[in-house]
């Protein structure tokens, strides 16, 4: 079975697809077979990434490595037994229909609370959580304080990924690999930056997630989308000389994806 990679956090804005896309195209550069769906079926940012690539690649008449998107197929309803839902078992289709080929499956979930995102987040083999370092941002895993650091209890977030890890339990799965990405930190070691850090060091203890680091606010993040691009394909597109943001950012995905784990990948970029 392909190791299934979750992409979620019902909090919109916190680079969700920004990392997907990145993670799934690194996989891909790097000879692995990948899956992706996007399960946000209203907004669709990774599905309109990922089409963005396919026709920058078509206009260019370049190949670039790109991960297989594979849509949320229909299900005939009246083939449902009493009780099943359609969207469970769209998601089961979809995800069955990339296992065939792929060594990983990666899901983008919506920015919001939906029964699909529900069912993705027990499918998870590792689950990606981007955070922006703000403690509203922080508000969706736990309630603190107001001294930033002394923590009342998780919040809605955490709760849903608690009944996940009850469910793989149930079905006498793996369980599930958390990890909390920092996304958009800040340059300077400011005083909210180190109680976030110190906050999430005591959450991920009492419910159980890692702590890794994402991306920095970065204007080539913004300029990227448009074309699909990934900053793994500047020098494939003629950019010959990256400058400093740029070799900063690619170090930046380097560690993440060196903190994730993933089974069977050797960093090599």
């Amino acid at each position: 079975m392909a190791h299934v990679i979750v992409v979620g956090n019902e909090k919109g804005g916190s680079g969700k697809s920004t990392t997907s896309m990145h993670i799934a195209t690194a996989l891909a550069r790097m000879g692995h077979s990948i899956g992706v769906m996007d399960i946000d079926l209203r907004q669709r940012s990774l599905g309109r990434y990922l089409q963005n690539r396919v026709n920058f690649c078509n206009t260019e008449k370049i190949r670039l490595p790109t991960p297989k998107y594979q849509r949320l197929p229909d299900v005939n309803q009246a083939t449902l037994r009493q009780g099943e839902n359609p969207f469970d078992q769209r998601l089961a289709a979809g995800v069955a229909e990339l296992e065939k080929s792929c060594d990983f499956v990666l899901i983008d979930c919506p920015g919001s609370h939906t029964r699909l995102s529900k069912v993705a987040h027990s499918l998870a083999d590792t689950l990606i959580t981007p955070l922006n370092d703000s403690f509203v941002d922080f508000d969706v895993l736990a309630h603190v304080e107001p001294d930033g650091l002394t923590i009342k209890g998780p919040s809605i977030y955490s709760e849903m990924v608690w009944s996940a890890r009850q469910l793989r339990t149930k079905a006498e799965l793996p369980p599930i690999d958390w990890i909390v990405v920092r996304n958009r930190l800040g340059a300077q070691n400011m005083v909210n930056k180190q109680k976030m850090g110190q906050a999430l060091d005591r959450l991920g203890k009492r419910i159980g997630f890692r702590v890794a680091p994402g991306f920095n606010e970065r204007v080539i993040f913004r300029e990227l989308f448009p074309r699909g691009l990934t900053l793994l394909d500047l020098r494939d597109i003629g950019v010959a000389n990256l400058n400093i943001s740029n070799v900063a950012a690619r170090q930046e995905l380097r560690e993440l994806l060196k903190a994730l784990r993933l089974p069977n990948v050797t960093i090599d970029f």
